[in-house]
């Protein structure tokens, strides 16, 4: 009489004194023993399934399979979780403020953004660019409205005075800064940026956006940015030396092998991470971890990558659309290393680069830029503060600020790699009345949403 229940509970192939003392069956030693002798002589192997199968018991009706397309379940979760998140206060200032489709999410946290944050304009444009993208994400599955919540704010904000001395001895003021955003991943991870358009703005900006772009890697790393207001490219190899190892002795207390991994950005090459390393080597004892180099090391292709991804981005939407980069003529604004980084890959999918610009201006060649040329202005650029005005000199074909707007160049594609909001409607128009067909930004919020709107 004994259920089919309590026989599988037993483990016939171990049945020992301890397990029978410790079951909670109703027999006696006796009575238990005699089971596997039974089966012995019947030469049955005795498993759970046989003998769930053999002694009839009033089974379990089988679970009904979950349809992931209906209310009932989803992938993160189900309606009935959905409905509990939805219920619950997005915020509670002046009274509990819920939503109830995904847009009205998105117009919270935007709102929440600019209440906190009004006066950082391009950090509210990152917001706004991203939590658009998701308004559908927060009607399936309301909770992630919430995470989005915390997203936002960063788990630390450094801000700090960089003391440094210039060439004829007097002591500047520069501000430093290093944004650690998220570390649910793993170990902060983020590009230092030196230029005179930084601010805290641009650098929370950067560091939310870095979020997203650091979790596609598949790499186990956080997010964080940092930088500061100085501009690298009208200062001397020794006050650049200077400056980076005063900013150092203040970042170095807030970074570290497994804690923060500084890498380079705008404004800081290979030269400008060896002055940092220097001072954080000697600041402190932790220079590597496990073989590997911290903040040393760098491969002459590291600062390619960033162009080369843009040209492959461009290759795969072109080749979707049973396109290719073959013949098109391609508008680069910038002149560092990614925009000489994506002239060189285009070159090698067959595209034609026209320009290069930088705060000087811009030079145009109308037969296109090949290797030979690239070299030479890379070699102008590679010096610190060398405008591409230079290459006109070593170019006889080349134009140098003609015509007036380097969006009145026809082309295909154009490529903006310089600053951020450089491309308005303004410039949209420019580009769409002379046949370009698309904008890859291969710069940071190079597009301001009024273009966006335009294109």
């Amino acid at each position: 009489k004994t259920t089919a229940t309590q026989l599988n509970s037993i483990r016939y192939s171990h049945l020992n004194h301890r397990e029978l003392s410790n079951s909670n069956l109703p027999y006696n030693m006796a009575s238990l023993k005699i089971i596997p002798t039974l089966a012995r002589q019947n030469r049955l192997i005795v498993q759970r399934r046989a003998f769930a199968s053999a002694v009839p018991v009033d089974e379990e009706p089988p679970k009904k399979q979950v349809n992931l397309a209906t209310r009932s379940g989803g992938v993160h979760g189900n309606w009935a979780t959905s409905k509990s998140w939805r219920n619950k206060p997005l915020f509670r200032r002046q009274g509990d403020v819920r939503f109830k489709t995904g847009a009205d999410a998105v117009n919270l946290l935007i709102s929440e953004a600019k209440r906190r944050d009004a006066h950082e304009v391009e950090y509210i444009n990152s917001v706004q660019s991203s939590f658009s993208c998701l308004s559908s994400l927060f009607d399936r599955n309301p909770r992630y409205a919430f995470l989005a919540k915390q997203m936002m704010e960063p788990e630390r904000m450094l801000s700090f005075r960089v003391a440094w001395m210039d060439d004829s001895g007097v002591y500047r003021l520069s501000r430093g800064w290093r944004v650690q955003y998220n570390s649910a991943l793993g170990p902060y991870e983020g590009a230092l940026h030196f230029g005179h358009h930084v601010n805290a703005g641009v650098v929370k900006s950067l560091g939310f956006d870095s979020i997203f772009s650091n979790a596609l890697t598949g790499f186990h790393v956080g997010a964080a940015v940092g930088g500061a207001d100085i501009n690298p490219f009208n200062k001397s190899e020794a006050e650049i030396q200077r400056f980076c190892q005063s900013y150092m002795t203040e970042l170095s207390k807030y970074i570290g092998p497994d804690i923060d991994y500084p890498v380079m950005g705008m404004g800081v090459g290979e030269k400008e991470m060896g002055y940092l390393y220097g001072q954080y080597k000697r600041l402190t004892h932790t220079a590597a971890r496990r073989g590997k180099p911290y903040m040393s090391g760098w491969d002459s292709n590291i600062s390619k990558v960033s162009g080369y991804g843009i040209a492959h981005f461009a290759h795969n939407m072109l080749e979707s659309k049973g396109d290719s980069l073959e013949g098109k003529r391609c508008l680069i604004t910038g002149a560092g290393k990614v925009a000489r980084s994506l002239a060189e890959k285009l070159l090698e999918y067959g595209a034609i680069p026209l320009t290069f610009s930088d705060e000087s201006g811009f030079v145009y060649e109308p037969d296109g830029i090949d290797a030979s040329k690239l070299r030479t202005l890379s070699q102008i650029k590679e010096e610190r503060g060398a405008q591409v005005g230079r290459y006109i000199i070593a170019s006889t074909s080349a134009k140098f600020n003609e015509p007036d707007s380097l969006y009145d160049i026809p082309c295909d594609l154009c490529f903006p790699c310089a600053g951020m909001s450089e491309i308005t409607d303004v410039e949209a128009n420019h580009l769409a009345d002379n046949g370009c067909m698309g904008i890859i930004e291969g710069g940071h919020s190079t597009v301001t949403a009024g273009a966006r709107k335009t294109l």
